[in-house]
C-alpha cells in the first residue's frame, strides 16, 4: 500500500528566507506522525503544500497518491482537517457546525458526532463565540474526525490550551482514532503530547528535516558522552556521528547516533564519560538539535531508519 502522505526534496523560500530545504518523509497507512520544530521551522508551511494551498518551488507532496497541487473534491473529503485557532463559524451553535459538516460532506456521521458531542460535554446551543479555546478545540476535532478521514492533518491544535485542556484533548483524539486506520500528520513543539500519541517524528530545523525515526528508536540509537577538552565545532567535525556538542560546565555533552567503532576509537582518544542517565528524552534532543547557536543541522540520514 502506497504512503498516503508523502514529501519529496520540497523547498520554499519567501523572499530571501528558505523556509523549506529538501524536505523527503513518508507517512504510512494508519501511522501518527509528529512534525516537530520551534516556531517557524516551516511546519505549517509543510501542511498548506501538502494541502495545496501552497505550491513548492521545487519538489512535490502527495495526498493519498494525488499530487497535492491537483486534489480533486473527492480527495479532499477524505481528509479531516484542524488548524491552529480552529477555524469554526463563530455564529453557528455546536449543533449548527456539526450538521453543516453533515450536509457539506457525504461521509460524514451525524449521529456519531452527535454522541461524541454528548460525552464531551458541548451545549448542542452553544453560539461558537462562546465557547472556550478548549471547547473549540473538541469541536473542531469532532468535526474533523467524524467525517471518516484517511488522513487527518492536525496544525498544532493545542496551541494556547492549559495543560489540563491539552490532556483532555490529546485523550479525545486517542479515543477518536483508535482502530480506525487514520493516518495522522500533526505539528506541535509540546514535547510531552509526542510521546502520548506518535508513532514517528519528524524534526524540522531551519528548513530540513534533521530527524526520522520512531519513538523508540531514538531511544535505541542515540547516546550522550562527556568530554572535557575540544571546541564545539571541533568535536562535531572531529567524533564520528556526533549530532551536537552541547555546552556542560567544564567541557560538552555529544550527542551521538549509532555509535560504531570509529566512534569508540574517536572517544577513548578524547576520553571521553559515560553521562549519568545516558539515554536522553525527546525534549533533551528536541532542544540542543534544534538550539540556535548550532552551527550546521545534521543530514536528515544522520537520524532516520
Amino acid at each position: 500500500m502506497s504512503s498516503p502522505i508523502r514529501f519529496d526534496d520540497v523547498h520554499r523560500r519567501f523572499g530571501a528566507r528558505a523556509v523549506l530545504r529538501g524536505l523527503s518523509f513518508r507517512v504510512q497507512p494508519g501511522e501518527v506522525y509528529a512534525l516537530l520544530g520551534r516556531n517557524g521551522a516551516g511546519k505549517t508551511t509543510a501542511m498548506r503544500i501538502l494541502l495545496g494551498f501552497l505550491a513548492p518551488m521545487h519538489g512535490r507532496s502527495e495526498l493519498l497518491g494525488v499530487d497535492s497541487r491537483a486534489l480533486t473534491p473527492d480527495v479532499r473529503e477524505r481528509v479531516g482537517l484542524v488548524s491552529e485557532g480552529h477555524a469554526l463559524y463563530r455564529w453557528m451553535t455546536v449543533d449548527e457546525v456539526l450538521r453543516f459538516e453533515a450536509g457539506t460532506r457525504t461521509r460524514f456521521d451525524l449521529t456519531k458526532a452527535q454522541t461524541l458531542r454528548a460525552r464531551l460535554g458541548l451545549d448542542p446551543r452553544a453560539k461558537v463565540a462562546t465557547l472556550s479555546r478548549g471547547q473549540r478545540a473538541q469541536l473542531a476535532l469532532l468535526a474533523a474526525t467524524c467525517g471518516a478521514p484517511e488522513v487527518l492533518v492536525l496544525d498544532d491544535p493545542a496551541m494556547g490550551l492549559d495543560p489540563v485542556v491539552r490532556r483532555d484533548l490529546l485523550g479525545v483524539m486517542i479515543d477518536l482514532l483508535a482502530d480506525t486506520g487514520t493516518s495522522v500528520l500533526f505539528s506541535t513543539h509540546i514535547l510531552s503530547d509526542v510521546e502520548r500519541i506518535a508513532d514517528r517524528v519528524g524534526i524540522l530545523h531551519d528548513g530540513r528535516l534533521i530527524v526520522d525515526a520512531t519513538l523508540d528508536d531514538l531511544k535505541r540509537r542515540v547516546e550522550v558522552r562527556f568530554v572535557r577538552d575540544g571546541a564545539a565545532s571541533e568535536l562535531e567535525r572531529d567524533v564520528p556521528r556526533c549530532l551536537r556538542a552541547a555546552p556542560r560546565a567544564g567541557g560538552h555533552d555529544l550527542f551521538l547516533v549509532d555509535v560504531a567503532d570509529d566512534t569508540r576509537r574517536a572517544l577513548a582518544n578524547l576520553a571521553a564519560t559515560e553521562r549519568q542517565g545516558a539515554v536522553p528524552s525527546l525534549e533533551d534532543l528536541f532542544v540542543e538539535l534544534t538550539a540556535d547557536d548550532r552551527n550546521a543541522a545534521p543530514d536528515a540520514a544522520e537520524v532516520t531508519r
